[in-house]
């Protein structure tokens, strides 16, 4: 891959990764697409043709037509990025430890803190 592909490669992981997953965004820790392990891949053409597969967390997932317009509403404004194809997975192959490194503490972080606040208000011991 050239370099003006890999860069273009990289600045669309980070527009995907503006646009927040609405059941991350509901739990209290917004996640964007790419952080999430949610971009399965990324094809950049030497022409700005650029080519996405997104992965859905599971099967009864009814955001995928979400993710598509705003992929394509995001990546498409990128300079240099001609058109914008975007596909989902069935649901069927991702898995928690897809989540990138920061996403998996910070959601470790909040589990943490509403299991203190559920023990705090049932009486319970708080631990850690």
């Amino acid at each position: 891959m050239a370099g003006a592909e890999r860069d273009l490669e990289a600045a669309v992981r980070q527009a995907l990764d503006r646009i927040g997953d609405p059941c991350s965004v509901a739990q209290g820790v917004p996640m964007g697409l790419d952080e999430m392990g949610l971009v399965e891949a990324v094809e950049v053409g030497a022409g700005g043709q650029v080519r996405i597969r997104l992965r859905l967390t599971s099967p009864s997932c009814m955001l995928g037509g979400y993710f598509r317009v705003e992929a394509e509403r995001e990546v498409g404004a990128i300079p240099g990025v001609e058109s914008v194809a975007v596909t989902t997975d069935l649901g069927l192959d991702w898995r928690p430890e897809m989540l990138s490194e920061s996403a998996r503490r910070r959601r470790g972080e909040a589990l943490r803190a509403r299991r203190r606040a559920h023990a705090r208000e049932k009486g319970a011991p708080v631990a850690g």
